[in-house]
This record gives C-alpha cells, structure tokens and sequence, in this order.
C-alpha cells in the first residue's frame, strides 16, 4: 500500500488548477495590453496624420486663393477669410505635434498671414506686385519644411522598402542528391 494520504491527490489537483488559472489571466492580461497598445498606436499615427493633411490642404487652399486674387487683379481677400478657415486645422496641429512640426506649421501660417494682412513695402525702386509675389514664391520653401518634419515625426520614409527577398526554389533532385551524398560517405567511410 502507498503512504500517500488521501487527501494528497485533491489537493496537488487544485494547486496546479489555480497555477493554471493564474497562467491563463496573466496571458490573458498580456495579451489584452499589447492589443490596446497597437490600438493607441495606430489611433496617434492617424490622429496626427489626419490633422497633418488637413492643415497643409489649408494651406494649400489659402495659397491658392491668394494666387488666384493677384493674377486677377482682385484684392486679396481678408485677413479673416484666412483665419477663419486655417484657425480649426492649425489649433489641432499645435495640440498634437511635436515642438518641431509645431514650428514648421507656424512658420508657414506667418508667412500666409502677412500675405494676407498687409502688403509689405518693398524697397525704392521695386514693384510692390512683385514683392508680394516674390513672398508667395517662399510659401513652398516653408511648406517644404513643414512637410519634413512632418515625415520625420510620423517615421514615413521617401523611398519604398526593399522588396522581401525570396529563397531560391530547390527542386527534387537538390534533396535527393544531398541526402544521397551522406548516406555514400557513411558506406564508405
């Protein structure tokens, strides 16, 4: 007969059925925290890309809009007009971007803005239509910049990645010879 109590058997049963429950939540909670980090993840990259496009379409719109007035003749249209429709996407931006693109965006809304709001002197001599101009020609050097940091921040690279490289196909004859070769040099060795 065995010297093990009767009540052994029962309890190394619950011992090991509560080491597995434990098992099972700490995987279970392991695995629930890396999904909700992928989650937040994805949800940043599209929070700020989305804020991102959005304020460059209206920086775009506002350029153009500007543009349009000038080979037209037409005064540029108010300062307000620019505001008010630049304010919602550049507010989202400085809430969310980083110190870097923060200052590219605003560096490219100040130079908008003065396009807008006065008309700069130029110096003696020079077409004050011109030194407008010449500011507008500026507008994608700063956007430019802009959309640097913006890359830089969201990690999007300008080249596509390599392709994967693929093993090469072996055929039948490759594994049949290999696994020919050793069973030879055992016979003859």
């Amino acid at each position: 007969m065995s010297e093990i109590p009767w009540w052994a058997l029962p309890l190394v049963a619950v011992v090991f059925a509560l080491a597995g429950a434990g098992v099972t939540l700490l995987v279970a909670a392991r695995d629930e925290y890396a999904r909700s980090r992928a989650k937040r993840t994805k949800r940043w990259y599209a929070e700020r890309k989305e804020a991102y496009i959005a304020l460059m379409t209206e920086f775009e719109r506002a350029t153009y809009r500007l543009r349009a007035a000038l080979d037209s003749g037409q005064p540029p249209p108010g300062p307000f007009t620019y505001v008010d429709a630049v304010g919602p996407a550049l507010m989202q931006v400085r809430l969310l971007a980083s110190g870097q693109v923060r200052s590219a965006a605003l560096a490219v809304h100040l130079l908008i803005e003065k396009l807008y709001t006065e008309q700069p002197t130029p110096p003696r001599g020079v077409d004050p239509e011109k030194s407008v101009r010449e500011m507008l020609g500026h507008v994608p050097l700063v956007m430019q910049q802009f959309e640097a940091a913006v890359r830089e921040e969201l990690g999007i690279e300008a080249t596509p990645p390599p392709p994967p490289v693929e093993p090469p196909s072996r055929g039948l004859r490759s594994y049949i010879r290999r696994d020919a070769a050793p069973a030879e040099s055992r016979v003859t060795g």
